[in-house]
């Protein structure tokens, strides 16, 4: 066998496809490049009109490995697609801490999520003429308490042969207290696989690629770390974009986004990849 029939496949994921045309344009890039072989879309996003979606159709198609799925929203500043979703700020959806604070306290209507859900799943099987091949969520909301039962039932109902993410991580036990957010996502996406169990719906194994972008570390570090004991169709999240004034308006996670894509578009990620005996298959 060779060295690189050996490699175990893992999925790199891009977040927030839709979100700014300079984001779009950095994922159609690394998926071009073949150094992305999945992409989740918001299809509550400013940037995915047909246009956007035609173009990340055209270098998916050209790619035997890349899959799209959808990028769950939830969190302001973008609005819902459904007419009576309630609570909103400003008519947007809350903020995520608001949101996170709402969930753990069960001050949500999981039948308005779920409403909200199915429309999201509906409105991309109408932009691509097919059901998602993955769900995801921004910000991780699949996971909220009030929200996971409502958003496996959309994705059950929906598109049941498609996989959703956990956030759950393959690092040893002594060495995951260090990040207290990752803690926080272990605890949910231990509730989270058990429930889709429950419902027939298949998680991914691991997951890595959560880490403190306002810090601006080295990104060639950050994924010589999610690379670490990662087993095969483990899910390694990353944000690669190119900056522009959509993105300004609405996100935080600006520079680090040219950090990523740089980083990933680069000579050493490939070869990072062979090292780890890792490869996006």
């Amino acid at each position: 066998m060779s060295d690189a029939a050996r490699r175990a496949p893992i999925w790199l994921c891009a977040d927030d496809y839709g979100i700014s045309p300079g984001v779009n344009r950095a994922i159609r890039d690394l998926i071009e490049r073949g150094r992305l072989n999945a992409t989740s879309v918001m299809v509550v996003g400013p940037a995915i009109g047909r246009e956007e979606i035609g173009a990340l159709q055209s270098v998916a198609g050209a790619s035997s490995r890349c899959a799209i799925g959808l990028h769950a929203t939830l969190t302001a500043p973008f609005r819902p697609l459904s007419m009576h979703f309630r609570p909103l700020d400003g008519g947007m959806f809350l903020p995520f801490p608001k949101l996170l604070r709402a969930s753990l306290l069960r001050r949500l209507d999981p039948e308005i999520i779920h409403t909200e859900l199915k429309l999201q799943l509906a409105t991309f099987a109408g932009m691509f003429g097919r059901v998602p091949d993955f769900i995801d969520g921004h910000q991780h909301v699949q996971l909220y308490p009030a929200v996971r039962d409502a958003f496996l039932a959309a994705v059950k109902e929906i598109a049941p042969r498609a996989w959703v993410r956990q956030a759950g991580r393959a690092t040893p036990l002594l060495q995951r207290f260090a990040a207290p957010k990752a803690v926080l996502l272990d605890m949910l996406s231990a509730q989270f696989r058990a429930r889709a169990a429950r419902a027939g719906i298949m998680v991914n194994p691991a997951f890595a690629g959560a880490y403190d972008f306002s810090r601006k570390p080295d990104f060639g570090a950050l994924m010589r770390g999610f690379l670490d004991r990662l087993p095969a169709q483990a899910v390694v999240m990353c944000h690669p974009g190119f900056v522009d004034e959509q993105l300004l308006s609405l996100d935080p996670f600006t520079e680090q986004r040219e950090r990523e894509h740089a980083y990933l578009a680069g000579e050493q990620f490939p070869a990072l990849l062979a090292e780890k005996q890792l490869t996006l298959g």
